[in-house]
Formats: structure tokens, sequence, C-alpha cells
């Protein structure tokens, strides 16, 4: 016999499937099987996606079975489609499914890799269910696409919506994959899912050696009985047999699109999974992407929870601050008269004030007032960030770290100035200020030890009266003492260069205002301050009107042909010199603007990307546009192989940047 085989290693441009024998009775291949086969001078190992009775070529035999059990169906079919829809090459996909160590023997520590210390929950335990969120099943259940958008306010309750969804899988023997964003982001949501289901949950993420994450993935293909999933993207890509149930939380986040190669995004591989088995696959979210939203309203697969799921919870106060009046900010250059004194009653009164600025470090402008020289990444021609406490320049793109001249390194004269403000600059401010209270910071630059996940305990109690930090703060934390929210400047990312800046503000701003007015305490306050008060994207998250924000940015994304009314395609060269990652995107434009014209494909003219240098080089690039996809694609493929050495293609970019 012989069997079609995807080696996990690109053996060539247009690699696709390779051909082996097999004796089925001394190795009896089957689709889905792992094996080791040879290729060229080496081996490898590659998944089975065909079996064949004859061929009229030589053949070279399959070495070994690595797994009795071979892979699920939907795997096989999602790497064909991922390969197909994102244009990546077979080996790269299938390479993607599996653990790294394939063939290595892994010892095992304990008996098993699933979650600890937890014991075995009835599947019958109760789940409390308001009106809203009875309604809201009800309408999911009659959703006949298989993907279905769960549009759910900050504190409706999805998460019971989640696990009574979970319960019901469960109790048709079906397993489940939960996508979270990030595990310490979502540690309350994996809390409450292992209180639950116990040990049928299994968590895969980063802080796990690849040791543990391959004993993890053995045990998701050997097991017998239905088992949650709960991880990052990756986790979609478990060999989980009888999936019954796929849950998206936090859908809008852009860590479910994968920057590096093969890119793809999660959300799309979800729905095609889902659409292959006919299973539901839910996506949940306070702050629908546009795009999703628009689709689901489209194809009636929207279902809204607009209710707190706490009858007490009331919406907060809002106190919208102009930091152009100056008046408002007489104590300290970083925050209102206000918002401080509101600090300091909360201080007085046991309760918690939480900080957002989506900028760490410092300063992120080194500058000379003499003659203008900036401080810039000798790798990437980005600014430098200064960090006061260890009293580096930083480059959050390629992380080089360099001195704080003490002169201009250009004119010699001493007028360097460090300009703009990020949460470390924030957390000095009101250390000073407040010298006896608990602060905490969380960001980017945080150690392990430091990091949200291993003090939300400590947070949640009390222990920290004012709580600073990026976006890392603004999900997943239900702080009973939290009275207060204050946003630095709510207009700091509405300036880049990116049709989804908008929607990124709303979600952030969105997401921060919902760390309160949950129903713990009578009255809560937000401190909004910015430098565009009237901004639409502004006022709509102050007034939670996802209704208004979605119709104003939908007008905007037709008028300058964006997602979802185009498809869009980035095309970027990365090369040592400019000279020639000038020339070579040149060379690709020429070669597809007159064919991509006949198909109806806006090509726009090559242009330096946003991070213009980065540590390889200079990047230069192109967009393709269209209203249908499949004419970009058809575009892409006929791209010159020669001029397409060194091309990097991302097809549907969840952004320009």
């Amino acid at each position: 016999m012989y069997c079609e085989v995807i080696p996990i290693r690109l053996f060539r441009e247009d690699a696709g499937v390779l051909t082996y024998a097999f004796d089925q009775v001394v190795t009896p291949v089957k689709i889905g099987h792992i094996v080791e086969i040879p290729l060229g001078k080496t081996k490898t190992y590659g998944i089975v996606v065909r079996i064949v009775k004859t061929v009229d070529f030589k053949t070279k035999p399959v070495t070994k079975i690595l797994y009795k059990t071979p892979l699920p169906e939907h795997i096989i079919k999602a790497i064909f489609w991922l390969s197909e829809y994102y244009l990546v090459p077979l080996p790269l996909v299938a390479k993607m499914f599996l653990p790294q160590g394939l063939g290595v023997s892994r010892r095992r520590k304990t008996k098993s890799t699933v979650a600890k210390n937890s014991k075995p929950q009835s599947t019958s335990e109760n789940i409390p269910l308001n009106t809203a969120q009875k309604q809201a099943l009800k309408e999911l259940a009659k959703v006949k696409s298989s993907t279905k958008l769960l549009f759910g306010v900050t504190g409706s309750g999805k998460t019971n919506i989640y696990l009574t969804e979970a319960r019901t899988a469960l109790r048709q023997q079906k397993s489940i994959i939960l996508l979270v964003p990030e595990i310490a982001l979502t540690s309350q949501l994996v809390q409450i899912f292992e209180r639950t289901f116990g040990h049928k949950v299994i968590l895969i993420h980063s802080n796990k050696t690849e040791a543990e994450r391959h004993l993890i993935w053995e045990d998701i293909l050997d097991a017998t009985e239905p088992k949650i999933i709960i991880g990052p993207r990756s986790a979609l890509l478990s060999p989980v047999k009888n999936l019954g149930l796929i849950i998206i939380d936090e859908a809008h986040e852009n860590t479910y699109f994968q920057e590096n190669a093969p890119k793809y995004s999660a959300l799309r591989l979800a729905s095609f999974m889902a659409r292959t088995l006919k299973i539901p696959c839910i996506y949940g979210t306070a702050t629908p992407l546009v795009s999703d939203y628009y689709l689901a309203d489209k194809k009636q697969a929207l279902v809204t929870l607009s209710q707190k799921a706490k009858s007490t919870a009331e919406r907060p106060n809002f106190h919208l601050i102009p930091l152009k009046n100056r008046e408002e900010f007489s104590k300290n250059r970083y925050f209102s008269d206000k918002l401080l004194a509101q600090i300091k009653d909360n201080l007085a009164n046991g309760y918690q004030t939480l900080i957002f600025h989506n900028r760490r470090g410092s300063a992120p402008l080194t500058l000379c007032e003499n003659c203008g020289w900036q401080a810039l990444c000798p790798n990437c021609f980005l600014p430098l960030t200064l960090h006061a406490d260890s009293y580096q320049l930083i480059c959050h793109t390629c992380g080089h770290i360099g001195k704080v001249p003490k002169s201009c390194p250009e004119c010699q004269k001493p007028d360097i100035i460090h300009k703009g403000f990020g949460t470390k600059l924030l957390e000095q401010e009101l250390k000073k200020l407040f010298k006896d209270a608990a602060i905490i910071r969380f960001d980017a630059d945080n150690t392990k030890t430091e990091t949200l996940a291993n003090n939300f305990d400590d947070v949640k109690n009390g222990k920290y009266q004012i709580i600073i930090g990026t976006q890392t703060i603004t999900k997943g934390l239900d702080l009973p003492l939290l009275k207060t929210v204050g946003v630095v400047q709510a207009d700091a990312g509405l300036s880049l260069p990116d049709y989804a800046a908008p929607e990124k503000t709303y979600e952030l701003l969105n997401q921060v205002i919902g760390r309160v007015g949950r129903g713990h305490l009578d009255a809560t306050d937000v401190y909004i301050q910015t430098y565009q008060p009237e901004n639409p994207v502004i006022v709509s998250a102050i007034n939670s009107d996802y209704d208004t924000f979605y119709r104003t940015t939908l007008r905007m994304r037709q008028a300058g042909h964006f997602p979802p009314f185009y498809y869009l395609a980035k095309l970027s060269v990365t090369y040592k010199t400019e000279a020639i990652a000038v020339r070579n995107i040149n060379a690709i434009y020429r070669g597809l603007a007159q064919r991509a014209s006949a198909l109806g494909i806006e090509v726009t003219k090559p242009t330096p990307a946003f991070h213009e240098r980065i540590a390889s080089g200079f990047v230069w690039q192109i967009f393709l546009r269209s209203t249908s996809r499949v004419k970009l694609i058809a575009a892409l493929k006929t791209l010159d192989p020669v001029l397409s050495r060194g091309l990097h293609i991302t097809l549907d970019p969840p952004s320009l940047l």
C-alpha cells in the first residue's frame, strides 16, 4: 500500500505531499498517523493525509508510526484549508499542529499533566443564570450559522454562558476548546472553569516547558474521555477527538492573529473547524471587531447580552477632563486636581484606584533642545524610551539598550530633555504624591514575579491601593474594592496611521471603564483625561454606545476601502540596504500592477513600513485591496517566483502598522 504524507520540513518552494510505501501488516498506516519518513539523505516526520493502492513510480518506505492514535479528521482538513486560505506551504502548516521535539521520549514526573489539585466536579452542578442569560442561551441555540457572536457588555456574565454551553457539550460526551488571549490576563475565568469541571480541564500556556507541552499534547491525543482545553490560539491546534464546542473569549484581541509565519487568524480557523464539524463556535466579547459584528449581523448570528449580571451594578460617574485646560492640573502635570482628590478620598476610606496609560517606560522621547537631535534605535530608527529606574534607553521594538547621554552627540550641548510619559514615570509621581500608599505597576517590563497573575490575590484583597498599568490591567479584573478608574490620556492611540486605531482605542477605553460599575460598590467614578473631549470614539466609549461607534466606523471603512468591505493583503520586503529594498518592492509592484488592475484589484504604490527599519534591515511594502478574496489570491498566485524570494505576504492583516 502507499500513503501521501505532508513532511514537516520544507523540501522545495512548491512543497506539498510526498508518496511513501508501507506494509499494511507490519506497519498499518492510517490517515492522520504521524510517521517517520526518509527525506533526501536524512529522516523527518510527517502527517499521513491519504491512502492509495497503486502508484507508477518508485517510492521509499515509511520508517515507523510514532503514535498509534491518528490525528482527528478535522485537523487534516484544517491543514489543507490553512495552506490554501493563507497561501502557506503545507509543510509549514503541518509542523504548526505538532509538538516541538517530536520523536523525543519524554519522562513523566506525575501520572497526568492535566490540572493539578482539582477534584472532579459533577457536570450537573448548578450554574446561576439570570433572565437575560437564559434568553441569550435560547437565541444562541436558534442561530443557524455555526459561528455565533455573543456581544455581552462588561459584567453581563458571559462566563456563565460559557459554563452552561460547556456543560451541555460534556453531557453529550464532546470536548471543548476555550481560547483566551493570554492565561495571565484571564486567571479568574480559568479558575472558575477549574473549580466547576476539575480534572476535565487541561491548561496550555507559554510558561510550560517544551517537555510539559509535549506531554499535554500526547494526553489530549490519547484521551478517552471528553476534555476542556483552555489556552491561547495554539490550543486550537490540539488533537482533540469528538470536539463539540469552541469558545473564543475576548474575541476582539489582536493576539488571536499570529504575526510570525505562518500568519493566520485563530478566529477564522475556529470558524472553519466549526463548519467542518457542524458544531457551535462562540465569539464572546464586549467590544466586537467591526468586521466580525458586520458579518454576524448580516448572517443573523448576533446575540446581545446587554444586562449586567448583578442587579446592583450601576453606571459609574464620568468626569471628562480636557488636557488643554491646564487650570485643571494645578497640583501635577499628569493627574488632574479632581482625580488626585478622588485618590486621596479612596485612600482614606479603604478603596482602590486604577490608573491606565497604554505606554510603558518613563519617557518615549529623548531630545536635544539646542539642535533637535533625537535618541533613535540604531536598528529600527524608532525613538528610544527612557526607563528612569534603570536609567537606560530601551527600544520597545527590538530590545536594544543604550546609555542616556549627558550631552548631545551632535552639538555637544548639555541640553538633553525627556518628553512624554509612561507607566514608570506615573508610578514615580504617585509615590511622591502619596508616600504612604501601597502602589503596584503592571506592564511588559514586569519580571516573572511582578506579573498580574502572580499578584492577583493580593490586588483583589486590597493589599495594593493604587494599581497602574498598560492594557494588561484592562481585562479579566473584577476587584470588589475598586472605586475609581483614571485614564491619563484617552486619545493616545488615535493619531496612529491605521484604519484600526479608532477600534483599538474604543476597545481599550471600554475595557478599562468596565473594571468599575460591576455591583460591588454603591458608587464608582471614571476620570477621562484627553486632548480630544469631543472625539466620537471617546464619547461613544464613555456612553458605552457601541452602536454609534460601529456605524461611524463602518462609514469611514467603506469610504476608505477597508474591511469588511474590502479584503487586504500586505506584501513586504526586508533588506540590509534601503536601495535594494526599494528596487525589489518596485519590481514586485510593476509585476503585479497590470494583472491586478485587470482583476479590479487596487495596488498601493511602494512605501516604507511604519516601522521602516528593524534589526534585519529596511522594510518596504505595498497593499492590495479587493472586494473579492478569491481575486486577491488569484493575483498573488501570479507573482514571479524569482521576485517573490524574500517577499512576506500577510493576508487579512488586522492592522496597517
